[in-house]
């Protein structure tokens, strides 16, 4: 009789031959999937508030831009010498209070509309809303003209003199609200019990899996969540603080209300400015083969004009971002265009890969990001962390076997958290948009 050999037909085949060379083991893509989410949590998160709308205070030091703007076609000339004196009508105030006595004393440097020429520097004599009256301090005669921009350079005030009026600001409130995020595993008791191969428990593979998804959902509602409410980031028309079902929130088929948390991409893209001639400029379009070294040099300087302590930013990066910033370190049309950017592969203190882009004005950390995929794959987004807060009206908790009425025969735990993100200075936080 002829050897027994190891067929592919029969019950030896379908019953008696083991394949699993790990039968208590299985691949997983995505093992890290919120590195948002991770860094938001290595700050202190503000836990245990009174509400689930909550308000931040934020504030923008009045001294970094300070300057008002002639409002006039032939404001006059200001005369090199003693007892010239010019009225101007100024308008286009920033930086400043309204026009009052505080101004008396205020030294202005002049410059054209372009703000190519220097004029000279003129001092505040006296003032009468949206009057001021001025008189030559340096450089020779000039005229002023339309839209010529004077900008604060200091206070001169006479020996003897009292001191002069004071002025002041205020704090500006933004706002949030948190939503609930719930994730259920569900098993019924005879799969509990089962023996299986690859993965031995089910429930515990399934925690485990649903465990990643609250991480991910809970990363996507931070960066791309929306509401009704606002935040009230926009310093010039302020969203409308309120709780209103149907205005500011919405309701469930049973009328139960449900409350929503608006995300960083969200409040960038509806806050932000793409104007491309604007000191604050965080929203930037880069067509891919266009965009030039002086353009990553001007884009850059706006991403740290509010320079952090260390000189390093995180910028979450959806995978066609990392490929352009890698296309151009290591080649490819940047070829063409004679320049490259220096990247540098590390592990970040928070445990995940990073690449440091080293740029004139500081270094971003691109931080790989599986939430921007899909039509976001080539967004990159720059964060303050420092402008960036966690909020939790009930801290992230997982609950288990929840259902028990009626003898419930299965395991029904879940995964709940109420939060939201706290924005502050949406001016600090940038956006690249690679097409």
């Amino acid at each position: 009789m002829a050897a027994k050999s190891l067929i592919g037909t029969g019950v030896l085949y379908t019953d008696r031959r083991d394949f699993y060379i790990k039968p208590n083991t299985y691949a997983e893509l995505w093992p890290s999937v919120a590195p948002f989410t991770t860094i938001l949590n290595s700050k202190p998160v503000m836990t245990g508030i009174p509400d689930p709308l909550f308000k931040l205070f934020e504030h923008r030091n009045p001294w970094t831009d300070q300057y008002c703007r002639i409002n006039g076609a032939s404001e006059g000339t200001a005369p090199d010498d003693n007892t010239g004196l010019v009225s101007v009508t100024v308008d286009g105030v920033v930086g400043l209070p309204a026009m009052d006595a505080s101004w008396l004393g205020f030294e202005f440097e002049v410059w054209d509309t372009t703000k190519t020429t220097r004029k000279g520097v003129v001092l505040c004599t006296a003032q009468a809303t949206p009057d001021m009256t001025v008189k030559l301090l340096g450089g020779t005669t000039f005229a002023f003209a339309d839209n010529d921009y004077l900008y604060l350079i200091g206070t001169a005030q006479g020996e003897g003199s009292e001191a002069p009026e004071a002025w002041s600001d205020e704090l500006r409130t933004v706002w949030g609200s948190t939503q609930i995020i719930e994730v259920p595993v569900e098993v019924t008791g005879t799969l509990y019990r089962a023996a299986l191969r690859g993965a031995s428990n089910e429930l515990a593979r399934l925690r485990m899996q649903k465990l990643q998804e609250f991480k991910m959902l809970r990363e996507r509602i931070s960066l791309f969540g929306d509401n009704k409410l606002g935040t009230n980031l926009d310093v010039d028309s302020a969203d409308t603080f309120g709780d209103t079902a149907g205005t500011h929130t919405r309701t469930t088929a049973g009328s139960l209300t449900v409350r929503t948390s608006m995300g960083l991409c969200t409040a960038i893209e509806k806050y932000g400015s793409s104007t491309a001639t604007a000191d604050n400029q965080n929203i930037f379009d880069i067509v891919e083969g266009a965009y030039t070294y002086s353009n990553f040099i001007d884009d850059m300087e706006k991403v740290f004009r509010h320079y952090p302590e260390d000189g390093v930013k995180y910028a979450l990066c959806g995978p066609g971002a990392m490929s352009f910033w890698s296309k151009i370190s290591t080649g490819g049309f940047s070829d063409n265009s004679g320049w490259k950017v220096q990247l540098q592969n590390k592990t970040s203190s928070l445990g995940f890969n990073v690449r440091m882009l080293e740029t004139p004005h500081g270094i971003l950390a691109l931080v790989p990001t599986p939430a921007l995929r899909g039509p976001r794959n080539k967004y990159m987004i720059a964060i303050s962390d420092s402008n960036l807060q966690l909020v939790q009206y009930e801290p992230a908790m997982y609950k288990t076997n929840i259902k028990t009425d009626n003898a419930y025969k299965g395991v029904k735990d879940t995964n709940v958290v109420d939060e939201g993100l706290g924005m502050t200075l949406i001016e600090s936080h940038h956006m690249f948009r690679i097409k």
